[in-house]
């Protein structure tokens, strides 16, 4: 259960292939202030209602990336890209580039990912490892039959990683659809660790779960993650934004 490419540290640029980039979100002063003037009004006014610095910055920091990303793949400066929120309410492109590409952001303790793709919706999540007293008994609520089956034939000291692994992979999965909560996790079922990552059947068919690629990754000690891709046999790439980005020039 490991990542398939190793992450390389990168400056962002063009969209060539779908990409998952990991944005460190520890910020120091001068990153706090970087990121925050580099955010719209709205986002900015979305920051004061969290109650924790620590989770203000989390936001300021994984949105000022999704902007440092987004410009470098569309060429544009980072304060024109602009959003706007479908049906569902999943953000997408707006102005010049509405349709261009397809993103998704997730982020997680001090951990951030944004996928990114040219040509094919895109899902990731991340999640950091904490313990959770009775993950069988989340599962049975929300897992398929079969995922639950997987989880209680592992051994105790593998289960915790491997729910969330399973957790990750339907996440992302479910926001690559852009459907929400419209799409009970149990209409799909997925690999469970150690198989490799895997969309296994939806509504019951194996060959409309084809047609999607999942890849785990695993960004940071501690955490683990996953990207859904509408396209079959496809791997991403995985790049890393320095330490130190958010004070340094976009």
């Amino acid at each position: 259960m490991t990542d398939r490419v190793a992450w390389t540290v990168a400056a962002p640029g063009p969209l060539h292939e779908p990409t998952v980039w990991r944005v460190p979100l520890t910020l120091d002063e001068a990153g706090r202030h970087a990121c925050l003037a580099a955010l719209s009004d709205e986002e900015r006014q979305r920051t004061t209602r969290f109650l924790r610095q620590e989770d203000r910055d989390r936001y300021a920091a994984s949105h000022a990336a999704l902007r440092r990303i987004l410009a470098g793949a569309l060429a544009a400066d980072p304060a024109d890209v602009r959003f706007l929120a479908d049906e569902a309410g999943k953000p997408e492109l707006d102005g010049p580039w509405r349709g261009h590409l397809a993103f998704n952001l997730s982020h997680s303790g001090g951990v951030g990912l944004i996928a990114l793709s040219p040509d094919a919706r895109i899902g990731v999540d991340v999640e950091r490892i904490r313990p959770i007293p009775d993950c069988l008994s989340l599962a049975r609520s929300y897992f398929a039959a079969g995922e639950v089956s997987a989880l209680q034939r592992l051994p105790a000291e593998a289960l915790q990683t491997a729910f969330y692994a399973c957790w990750t992979r339907k996440e992302a999965f479910v926001k690559a659809l852009g459907l929400g909560l419209a799409f009970p996790l149990d209409r799909f079922a997925v690999s469970i660790p150690p198989a490799a990552a895997a969309l296994l059947s939806i509504d019951g068919s194996a060959d409309a779960a084809r047609a999607w690629s999942l890849q785990h990754l695993a960004p940071a000690p501690g955490h683990v993650a996953a990207v859904a891709i509408e396209a079959p046999g496809r791997t991403c790439a995985l790049r890393s934004l320095m330490p130190d980005w958010s004070s340094g020039p976009a």
